[in-house]
């Protein structure tokens, strides 16, 4: 199976849309279809029997045009500005023209209304021409989707305009013939003003939908356009596109990291602020990953070329955004279904209004002007930007906070989350063992201690060792020398430094050299804690112990609190034995533990809490979490996971923060709210307007013409859209 997302022209509203997917979805080799209004995509899978000329074939036949495959760079917005300050100098013309002489204005005196009918009737005439010329698009779309059994929003617009039209034409022929008194049935300025008030409605639009791929567009934009390379003679700058896999680099201090790549030379301090969310630069050193886009603070690095172009992480995070974009959370398949019966619902509710009012004697005028009313008025456009402009708004907030969601639905079903279990090593700890306390009995100072320990500890290859080493390295302590060193099998090391004799290692060290040991009831202590002990012996007398073990993360603590205040149930899964584990969760604060638990074990146990009817959310980093991570109804992994781990879950937390989690919920909660909020005034919208048009209400004088209905139409999805963009100002709490 192949999948491509293309870029669509000529979709208005979700009935445009709903009514696409559909067709697609019907289509031989078309596996599966998802439709974004908001994003103007389409992201297909199909088999490898059909071509993308076959799907940009089928895109037409459902009267929509295929752009080609969706690229954000080239997602523009087309410059209407100017064209739109005319059209709407020119449509108040009309108004001015046909409506003067209501509001006591002076009047154009060779197309007044009474003494020069035909003037006045030819000159609307020839501005209603110009209008549907500027208007097209709507009237071309809306035969389209009536041909294709697809009628959309385009759909009501033509039908009512048309129907204005041809009445006011039968109408000035009459006119000119000699009977003026047809002069006042003449719709010609409603045509102008309703085409433009849709067009000037779908330019609001289009202008706040291209504010909900900011965050997107602003990823994509972060690489350089150009790169130092390094040549024989010298150095060369060279734009990216000429970059290739394998090539050697340079950025100095200040400059961009133009790809993805490896440092092969020279040691810097990097911000990674704009993928990880850290404000605090990182150290990097030779064999150290870069990310194109990140800043080099100070040094000068050569590094080399790995990943670039869509292979780069950059536009990896922008695929999977843009492809979170193109599903659908279960509420915005509501709106569809509703949508997909709304359009035809309303054509038969204006032909019904037209019969009804003739019937009973309205007349040919006012029984139009009902028909015409209750097209324009209904807006299926609030229905499909109530579910989707929200969503993309949130992916937008999501990227730009380094919530990294690969599906919508994501965004909905993290609500109804009620479980959350976390892995233990790697991510509610570091996954890294550290040094967590010194008791210090010697007269040195704890660095100096550590320093010698680090030097002998740096000759062994035990993981505990790497530990005091990594510590001299990050510190940039120059190691001491030493001689004669020994590895212990099972109990640690020895050796000299100086004239001193030192053994580091456990308590077996203690038996075996036959040392008094005066401080078991600190070795508890430390175990107690979840520590590996650590003894420092100088020339037979125990100068420290050292506890090692593997740190807690920062916020883990108060995320497991606040998930606690949203009535989450916490639960840790571990492949850890069950004192440690016991330990490490007590002092989180989490009351469930499940341990010494095998990979297939975990995604048996979050199974098992499914099944039970729990709705479960498993956050894990490594191999042994990937199971468990599918198999959960949202999936969880840090971006410092490995690769499987972050293939198999639905959200990746870009700064490897736990708080990210709770701004998940957070941003959910607040995503559903305001996806019911547009919901309820589409609906309630349509529910007052379209029984208000059709005349139900003109016996108590409430009554509705044309102008007034595109005008409150226009102002629904403006509504929406300004309701739906609140969400950009969402922040971390």
């Amino acid at each position: 199976m192949k999948k491509i997302i293309l870029k669509i022209d000529g979709m208005t509203c979700s009935a445009c849309s709903s009514g696409l997917e559909k067709y697609l979805l019907k289509q031989d080799g078309v596996e599966d279809a998802l439709v974004n209004l908001v994003m103007a995509t389409a992201s297909i899978t199909y088999d490898e029997n059909i071509s993308i000329d076959d799907l940009n074939r089928f895109v037409s036949e459902a009267g929509f045009k295929s752009m080609g495959e969706y690229n954000i760079l080239d997602d523009k917005e087309d410059n209407k500005n100017i064209s739109m300050i005319i059209n709407g100098i020119t449509v108040l013309l009309v108004l001015y023209i046909s409506m003067s002489h209501m509001i006591k204005l002076p009047v154009i005196a060779f197309l007044h209304m009474k003494n020069h009918p035909v003037n006045y009737a030819v000159c609307l005439f020839a501005f209603s021409i110009y209008f549907l010329y500027f208007g097209r698009d709507i009237i071309i779309n809306g035969i389209k989707n009536i041909k294709y059994k697809s009628p959309n929003m385009d759909s009501l617009v033509m039908i009512g305009v048309l129907s204005s039209f041809i009445y006011s034409f039968i109408n000035l022929i009459f006119i000119i013939k000699g009977n003026n008194s047809l002069v006042e049935s003449l719709y010609f300025e409603s045509i102008c003003m309703i085409l433009y008030l849709v067009k000037l409605g779908r330019y609001i639009d289009g202008k706040s939908k291209e504010k909900t791929k900011d965050a997107i567009k602003c990823l994509v934009t972060i690489t350089p356009k150009s790169a130092l390379i390094k040549r024989d003679d010298g150095e060369l700058e060279i734009s990216i596109d000429e970059v290739k896999k394998g090539d050697i680099l340079i950025v100095k201090p200040g400059m961009k990291f133009a790809v993805d790549g490896v440092i092969v030379k020279g040691s810097c301090h990097i911000d990674e602020s704009f993928i990880t969310g850290e404000s605090i630069p990182v150290k990097k050193s030779v064999n150290d990953n870069v990310v194109a886009g990140s800043i080099n603070a100070d040094g000068i690095i050569e590094y080399k070329a790995i990943n670039m172009g869509r292979d780069s992480t950059i536009s990896h995070i922008v695929r999977l955004v843009v492809e979170a974009t193109n599903t659908k959370a279960p509420i915005a398949r509501v709106a569809d279904r509703v949508s997909s019966i709304f359009v035809p619902l309303i054509i038969l509710i204006a032909f019904a209004s037209l019969i009804i009012h003739l019937i009973i004697g309205s007349g040919i005028n006012n029984s139009l002007i009902s028909f015409v009313t209750v097209l324009v008025c209904a807006c299926p456009c609030a229905l499909g930007l109530a579910t989707s402009l929200a969503i993309v708004v949130s992916e937008g907030v999501c990227a730009r906070n380094g919530l990294l969601v690969k599906r919508s639905d994501i965004l909905e079903n993290a609500s109804k989350i009620d479980t959350v279990v976390f892995d233990k090593t790697g991510t509610l700890t570091y996954g890294k063992l550290n040094i967590s306390r010194i008791y210090n009995y010697s007269k040195m100072s704890d660095d100096e201690i550590l320093k010698i320990v680090g030097s002998i500890e740096s000759l062994s290859s035990h993981p505990i060792a790497y530990v005091f080493a990594n510590y001299l390295t990050s510190n940039n302590i120059d190691k001491l020398d030493v001689s004669d060193f020994k590895s212990i099998s099972g109990m640690g090391l020895s050796g000299n430094v100086g004239n001193d004799k030192y053994l580091i290692g456990n308590n077996k060290l203690l038996k075996k050299f036959n040392i008094k040991n005066d401080f078991v009831g600190i070795e508890d202590k430390l175990s107690s804690d979840g520590n590996s002990i650590v003894y420092i012996i100088k020339n037979e007398k125990i100068i420290a112990l050292i506890g090692v073990r593997d740190i807690v993360r920062d916020n883990a603590i108060s995320v497991v609190k606040k998930l606690k205040k949203l009535n989450k149930k916490v639960i840790m899964l571990t492949g850890d034995n069950e004192t440690t584990a016991t330990i490490i969760a007590k002092s989180i604060g989490i009351d469930e533990v499940i341990a010494n638990v095998s990979p297939s074990d975990k995604a048996d146990k979050i199974k098992s809490l499914i099944d039970g009817g729990d709705s479960v959310m498993m956050v894990g980093d490594g191999i042994n979490d990937a199971p468990s991570l599918s198999f959960a109804d949202i999936g969880v992994s840090f971006n410092s996971g490995t690769d499987i781990a972050g293939d198999s879950a639905n959200v990746i937390l870009m700064k490897n923060d736990l708080n990210e989690i709770y701004n998940l919920f957070d941003i959910s909660h607040k995503t559903l709210k305001n996806i019911k909020q547009n919901l309820f005034w589409a609906f309630f919208y349509n529910v007052c307007m379209v029984p208000i048009a059709a005349g139900v209400f003109e016996f108590a004088g409430l009554k509705m013409n044309p102008m007034i209905a595109s005008i409150a139409m226009t102002l629904s999805s403006i509504t929406v859209i300004i309701n739906a963009l609140r969400l950009r100002k969402w922040k971390e709490k």
